[in-house]
């Protein structure tokens, strides 16, 4: 999951912006019921293997952590020592119900010299991947989650225009190795993101960023169709950040260059922004848990990227919720409330006709977080800085989410806890106006 952030003015100065047009708000009234999930519906988590893994080898994140780059917080330690308790946290899934299971393929792992590759690790990616798919999931494989070895980092980097060469040679292997397995593909993680945390901790000047951006955009679409080449019948795709009133600069970064080299649209939602919600303000900070949820702005994310590209389905790669190392929300807003009302809106939004083929939950566990491990979002709480064990401790969210999936949605007359906000930026003529009727109450403001 990404820090998320509302700065990445820079990147304008090179960027073509393409502003959205608002989605239709039809069929918000209370009295329209969700439909179902249907049966072949991609429930899922996700995870990330430098946020969870532990035991990093020489990569990019671990040298910024060691040199404390742009205000990390925490030393990186085990993380939660998934590279460890893989089977466990497998099986974890596996009792959820899901069908889909989001991790990465680190390549400072498979690859930590160039052009050797190390043997104990592939086999311990070989092995998760069984178990998933042991355990009835999918693999969801990232090829790239802001990570790369060491030995690319001294060679420039994305400056370096052999970095795409290696990229796509070790994309290759990868695609290779797990081809015919069901694997969902995902080139580079959030693009944007990518590339604003990469000019903070570098840093790049202008020209760096602009390198970058186009070095990714080229790579991943020449990694579309070398997957396919490979995999043949397999989904590929990059997910996009959501980011409110950035979006349009979010977008611009890489997605809207490769629409045309995508079978899915990935979507990261974590909240939206309307007029009533100053609270995202403290996306600045990196205080995630202090926003305050938009269950309902994924409802109008969802209408309006479905506009955008009709003839693809939707699938959100990212949804979850922050705590503040653990402790409950003040206003009692808690972690299953937050994900069956947005599970809600996902129905509403297929009522209303989106396409949306999967969902994945960020994150089964709690992990490190760019920095700091004070943002929780798993569904399985562990206390890295003060358990050796690394205990996992469910949430309320574990069976709220094992019901869901279990009955295909929220349970019939559901009434989200969350109130929607007034003037969603994803529909200002409809939210702004009124013409878009409330759910009927009560909320838990």
């Amino acid at each position: 999951m990404p820090r998320i952030v509302h700065v990445l003015s820079a990147l304008a100065l090179v960027s073509g912006l393409a502003l959205t047009t608002p989605a239709s708000a039809a069929g918000l009234d209370g009295a329209r019921p969700a439909v179902k999930f249907p049966k072949g519906f991609l429930f899922g988590v996700s995870a990330s293997g430098f946020q969870s893994e532990g035991a990093f080898p020489d990569s990019n994140w671990i040298r910024y952590v060691n040199r404390k780059a742009y205000g990390i917080k925490d030393p990186y330690v085990k993380a939660v020592d998934f590279r460890n308790r893989y089977a466990e946290d497998v099986e974890r899934a596996r009792q959820l119900g899901v069908k889909v299971f989001r991790t990465s393929v680190e390549w400072s792992r498979v690859e930590p010299r160039r052009g050797v590759r190390d043997a104990r690790e592939l086999a311990y990616y070989d092995d998760l991947i069984r178990r998933i798919r042991a355990a009835g999931m999918r693999p969801m494989i990232t090829l790239d989650h802001w990570v790369y070895p060491g030995w690319v980092a001294d060679q420039g980097a994305w400056d370096n225009p052999r970095t795409s060469e290696d990229w796509l040679r070790n994309a290759a292997f990868i695609a290779q190795r797990y081809r015919g397995m069901g694997v969902i593909w995902i080139s580079f993680n959030e693009a944007s993101q990518y590339i604003y945390h990469e000019t903070l901790a570098r840093p790049m000047n202008l020209i760096q960023l602009a390198k970058m951006r186009d070095a990714l955009t080229k790579t991943h679409r020449r990694a579309y169709d070398l997957i396919h080449k490979i995999d043949r019948g397999a989904l590929v795709s990059t997910n996009v950040a959501y980011g409110t009133v950035f979006n349009a600069l979010f977008d611009a970064a890489v997605f809207n260059q490769v629409t045309d080299k995508l079978d899915f649209i990935g979507i990261d939602y974590y909240y939206g922004a309307n007029v009533q919600n100053t609270t995202a303000i403290h996306a600045l900070t990196g205080e995630l848990w202090r926003i305050d949820p938009e269950p309902e702005g994924l409802y109008f994310v969802l209408k309006n990227y479905q506009r955008r590209l009709p003839k693809l389905p939707v699938f959100i790669v990212e949804n979850g919720m922050p705590t503040d190392d653990g402790r409950p929300r003040a206003d009692g807003y808690t972690r299953s409330d937050h994900l069956r009302d947005h599970l809600y809106w996902v129905q509403r939004a297929l009522a209303d006709g989106v396409k949306v083929m999967g969902y994945n939950y960020w994150s089964l566990t709690d992990n490190y977080e760019w920095g700091s491990y004070r943002p929780r979002f798993g569904l399985y709480t562990v206390d890295a800085l003060t358990d050796p064990a690394l205990t996992r401790r469910p949430t309320d969210a574990v069976p709220a989410y094992r019901a869901v999936i279990a009955n295909l949605g929220v349970p019939s007359g559901y009434v989200p806890k969350r109130k929607p906000g007034w003037c969603s930026i994803e529909d200002p003529i409809a939210t702004c106006f009124g013409t878009v009727p409330t759910p009927p109450g009560p909320y838990r403001d």
